[in-house]
């Protein structure tokens, strides 16, 4: 290792680095405003410009796109051919490229960024740089991230080179950067230029599952690195077996569920839908009401909640089977309480805030959706009250909690609750009125009182059938978006049964 060319935007913990390969004997090479720090550092640092015997010119977008330069980088030092062109022109090796480039996507996500000042932080040095040391890696360190810096002295202190290995990981990150790089512009051009979408997913350390929803199938957990909220992406686990591709999908749901509310909270999910929710002073009582919805679908399910799990509430946990336990954090009691169970699968998000935008996607054969995902809130003030009767202030408590509820059930998804509790769930029928009636059944199959609910449902009701079941079941009010063109007769039927209705304006089907 003999010479490194330094040219970078972000210059995060560059001065040490310099100095560290400078005390190791590696001469620098660089340009401009690196150049420039690195020289007021103390350093000797040998500018492009004199290095190459050409200027950098045009408003420095000509500067590294020099035989010298490239041919230093790519020569094959093993090919007598390479090394006797690059004696003959005087190319001299370099040995290592650390070079990150211009911040094209932080320009871009200013508001009402100018093309021109986009354009003009699009890099082209520096990538071809970056792609000529990546192919090179056999002979050439490339750099394009600040956190690899401490490895790479690391290792130059201790071999006097950086290794095979670490070469081969720097150049696969490389080109990573750059395509990710190169993807961003041509999105961002695709839309402003051309009036075109284009999609390109940068998605990232693919972990290969056991399987995938069924033994035969074959299945990988993409992270996206650029969510950094609490999510099922992020989570630490504490114990347990590996994850799999439905417990990927359920603790997800959970999580996200739970989010939604300010209250302690439990939630738990079987095979992507709630079988019971409830709030409570803590999650001890929380998670009791919850599984007291459906203990049957229960057992096995994965369980969330919104705030640290304490020793009482593991032990809860413990009198039944659960595949999943996800919340913020663990008391160290209550971790030893679950970690009794050998396959229970612990995972630790850190402090969850509210449910955070993001895209959903859906691939069907030959194609794929895209949507942004919904977390939009309802609130009290949001409320249209269209009947004769206005709701209490337990029933609009329980509205509200029914609503955060139904978000998540699948379409079409009806949900009789308490202020506090779900009472009944009814999900994923091809009709409104088999979810009403499943909702009930389950209910009843618990013992648990329709009488004096609330009922929440996903999208309007398109007769008033639905309302009648509700009646007859005891529900006392309604909380659903409108919008049918049989609005007029599902209000009469609410007045009908003295039953108090909100409308919501917005739908929240998912499917």
């Amino acid at each position: 290792m003999k010479k490194a060319l330094i040219s970078v935007s972000d210059k995060t913990g560059l001065v040490e680095f310099a100095k560290d390969l400078s005390r190791l004997g590696i001469e620098l090479l660089s340009t401009g405003g690196t150049a420039k720090l690195l020289q007021e550092n103390g350093l000797n640092v040998t500018e492009v410009a004199e290095y190459t015997k050409y200027p950098e010119m045009m408003d420095g977008r000509v500067k590294t796109l020099h035989p010298k330069i490239h041919g230093g980088i790519l020569a094959v030092r093993d090919n007598k051919d390479h090394m006797k062109k690059a004696e003959e022109n005087e190319i001299k090796m370099i040995d290592m490229v650390v070079v990150n480039l211009y911040p094209f996507e932080k320009v871009i996500r200013k508001e009402d960024v100018k093309i021109e000042e986009a354009i003009e932080n699009i890099y082209i040095g520096g990538p071809s740089m970056v792609r000529s040391a990546a192919k090179n890696h056999k002979y050439v360190t490339v750099v394009v991230d600040p956190k690899d810096y401490q490895l790479i002295i690391e290792e130059l202190k201790k071999n006097e080179y950086v290794t095979e290995k670490t070469r081969q990981y720097l150049a696969v990150k490389a080109f990573a950067r750059t395509a990710d790089y190169d993807s961003t512009i041509d999105s961002f051009l695709s839309e402003k230029l051309n009036n075109q979408k284009v999609l390109r997913m940068g998605l990232k350390d693919g972990q290969r599952l056991r399987y995938g929803e069924n033994p035969h199938q074959t299945a990988f957990f993409f992270r996206d690195e650029g969510i950094k909220e609490p999510c099922v992406s992020n989570l630490k686990q504490l114990h347990g077996k590996e994850m799999s591709y439905n417990n990927i999908m359920d603790t997800d749901g959970a999580l996200e569920l739970v989010k939604e509310f300010d209250e302690p909270c439990c939630a738990i999910i079987k095979h992507a839908n709630p079988c019971g929710v409830a709030v409570a002073e803590n999650i001890s009582d929380a998670y009791k009401k919850a599984r007291e919805t459906d203990p049957v679908s229960a057992f096995g399910g994965i369980v969330a909640f919104n705030r640290p799990v304490d020793k009482k509430t593991a032990e809860e946990i413990g009198t039944s089977f659960v595949e999943v336990v996800v919340a913020p954090s663990f008391e160290k009691s209550a971790l030893s309480e679950l970690q009794k169970k050998k396959n229970i699968r612990i995972l630790e998000s850190g402090e969850l805030g509210k449910p955070g935008p993001d895209l959903i996607y859906k691939k069907v054969t030959g194609g794929l959706l895209v949507q942004d995902k919904d977390i939009h809130q309802i609130h009290k003030s949001d409320l249209k009250v269209v009947t004769k009767r206005e709701p209490t202030e337990d029933e609009m408590k329980g509205l509200l909690f029914a609503w955060k509820v139904v978000k998540h059930i699948k379409s079409n998804a009806i949900v009789y609750t308490k202020k506090d509790q779900t009472i009944g769930i009814g999900a994923g029928q091809m009709s409104r009125v088999d979810s009403s009636e499943v909702a009930a059944m389950k209910a009843a199959k618990q013992k648990l009182k329709i009488k004096g609910t609330v009922l929440a449902s996903d999208a309007f009701f398109p007769f008033p059938d639905a309302v009648e079941i509700a009646a007859e079941a005891g529900v006392t009010a309604v909380i659903q978006p409108g919008g049918s063109i049989r609005d007029e007769e599902v209000i009469k039927a609410a007045d009908k049964h003295n039953i108090a209705m909100v409308f919501t304006g917005f739908r929240c089907f998912r499917h």
